[in-house]
């Protein structure tokens, strides 16, 4: 008869843990979605931060329930389990097996179904998630041939930026047309560096004589800022600038613009390459 008591006593006490879970969980999940979700970084500006930005989401959206869980039941023990009146020695623990399986298989299907869904968004589903692929991107975007060639150079301690279709004009400034997929090659002079821009959701590392490709597409019109995210000296931390999206008409007229005002200062540069070498190994020969 005790037995059965003690038996009916815990499954009250899991009925209502389970209860109080589920309405807390169903709660926090609708919150995460539609209210925190929007906020997650690093917002929607551009096609790869959206990506990511969605990605934010559904993990937290999956995470929340098992904190929930941990801490509904800890919360939930507090009150109904604490010792009361004369304290002594609590009741013998026994094993569940039916809750140690139910928790082995709930946590290796979690894991489990995040890492292929979490291989397929960062690989084929956003073409990198707009993080740095080396120079042969084994998945691209399925208009990567007419994407805008842009490339990014790393120095110490500033950004600078060519347009190969526009006789290899090289500029301080980045900018970008909105809603036209752009390749950026990402390389350095002389140390590594890594190419920053937070809100088009790319992030590659800038490293001498290697090519570093990685696609964005913008959604929307804006600035942004590029920052330096590799340690690259004494002045790493004002190695930082600011980028535009323009429309296309308005991109036109700036890269016409910039293409006449560096004229003088483009006969000189060196012969465009996506790859250069520091000045000892060029001297070396």
């Amino acid at each position: 008869m005790t037995a059965e008591v003690g038996r009916d006593e815990s499954r009250g006490h899991a009925v209502r843990v389970f209860t109080i879970w589920a309405v807390a969980s169903v709660v926090a999940v609708v919150l995460v979605i539609w209210v925190l979700g929007p906020q997650l970084p690093p917002g929607t500006m551009t096609v790869q931060a959206g990506g990511q930005s969605f990605t934010n989401t559904v993990l937290t959206a999956v995470c929340i329930p098992i904190a929930l869980l941990v801490i509904v039941f800890f919360l939930y023990s507090l009150i109904a389990f604490r010792a009361r009146g004369r304290e002594e020695d609590g009741a013998p623990i026994h094993t569940n097996g039916r809750v140690i399986v139910l928790w082995l298989a709930t946590t290796v299907t979690v894991v489990m179904g995040l890492a292929i869904w979490g291989s397929y968004e960062l690989l084929p589903g956003q073409n990198g998630a707009g993080g740095g692929m080396g120079p042969n991107p084994i998945f691209k975007p399925a208009d990567a041939h007419l994407a805008l060639p842009v490339q990014v150079i790393g120095q110490q301690w500033l950004w600078t930026f060519r347009y190969p279709t526009y006789g290899g004009v090289e500029s301080p400034k980045l900018a970008i047309p909105a809603h036209r997929l752009v390749v950026l090659h990402v390389t350095s002079l002389d140390v590594t560096h890594s190419f920053w821009a937070y809100k088009l959701g790319v992030k590659a590392d800038a490293v001498p004589g290697v090519d570093n490709i990685a696609y964005v597409q913008a959604n929307d019109t804006g600035t942004f800022m590029i920052r330096c995210a590799e340690l690259c000296g004494l002045w790493h931390g004002n190695m930082f600038t600011k980028g535009l999206v323009l429309s296309q008409p308005d991109f036109s007229t700036w890269i016409a613009h910039t293409v006449k005002e560096n004229a003088p200062a483009t006969h000189f540069l060196p012969p465009f390459s996506y790859r250069y070498f520091p000045e000892p190994q060029r001297r070396a020969g």
